[in-house]
């Protein structure tokens, strides 16, 4: 087989050749690809991908930066156990949320959701302010438009969570909105799929309603009962969902 000159394997990666390896490789490790094989090395992932060293390299270091991947003297590159993987970052979070089988990973990251979202909701009750209240209620209308079909709703969906959290007047809860942002574009497919309609408007409308009451307990209780229901669908629904994945 001949070798795939560069302008072949820019379709498969991508304008963006370091990126594009760096995200056929992170697939392939967090798939197992590499579980009972060694990970080549640069110079024989360059001669696979048609890319240079360079690119190579600055994908590795990124896989390396993430946790999938560590170097080691007389070893050379190593894929790394699961439990070294950053799950924060979005692109290791991504890929194994679109692997097969990860509704389990789907389930743990919504058990992950109900122990900071409430939190946020609750302190946004107290330190939002009208700009904040503001956002959250856009979030709302773009829900309540896309039941309409006048706005999409996984965004509209995301919108809102993303405006609790960042209301909540704490960064750490705000940097978390792009872990809640990649994940939910996961979680709100399979939930949508199985009740067959949008996320409940009426639900999220109680999380507003409460924040901006400024009533913490309501506002913790309402986002707990919100993704409690998500929890609670996979759970019944979780051959359903796997068959989906």
């Amino acid at each position: 087989m001949s070798r795939l000159s560069l302008d072949d394997v820019r379709p498969q990666l991508g304008r963006n050749l370091t990126y594009g390896l760096l995200d056929s490789l992170g697939r392939a490790i967090v798939t197992g690809r590499f579980d009972e094989e060694a990970f080549p090395t640069e110079a024989e992932l360059a001669r696979q991908h048609g890319v240079s060293r360079s690119v190579t390299r600055e994908a590795v270091k990124m896989l390396t930066a993430k946790g999938l991947l560590s170097a080691r003297p007389r070893q050379g590159t190593i894929v790394q156990p699961t439990g070294s993987w950053n799950l924060f970052d979005t692109d290791v979070l991504r890929w194994l949320l679109e692997r097969k089988f990860s509704i389990v990973l789907l389930e743990q990251f919504n058990q992950l959701r109900v122990a900071i979202e409430p939190e946020a909701a609750a302190l946004a009750a107290r330190f939002a302010a009208p700009d904040d209240i503001g956002r959250i209620s856009a979030g709302l209308e773009r829900m309540e438009a896309a039941e309409r079909g006048a706005d999409d709703t996984l965004e509209a969906d995301i919108a809102f969570h993303v405006a609790v959290l960042r209301a909540s007047g704490n960064p750490f809860y705000a940097q978390f909105r792009d872990v809640v942002t990649t994940a939910l574009r996961t979680s709100i497919r399979f939930t949508n799929r199985i009740k067959g309609r949008t996320a409940s408007v009426a639900e999220h409308r109680a999380v507003r309603d409460a924040i901006a009451a400024g009533d913490g307990d309501a506002a913790r209780a309402a986002m707990r009962t919100l993704i409690g229901d998500v929890l609670n669908l996979i759970e019944t629904h979780r051959d359903v969902a796997a068959a989906a994945d």
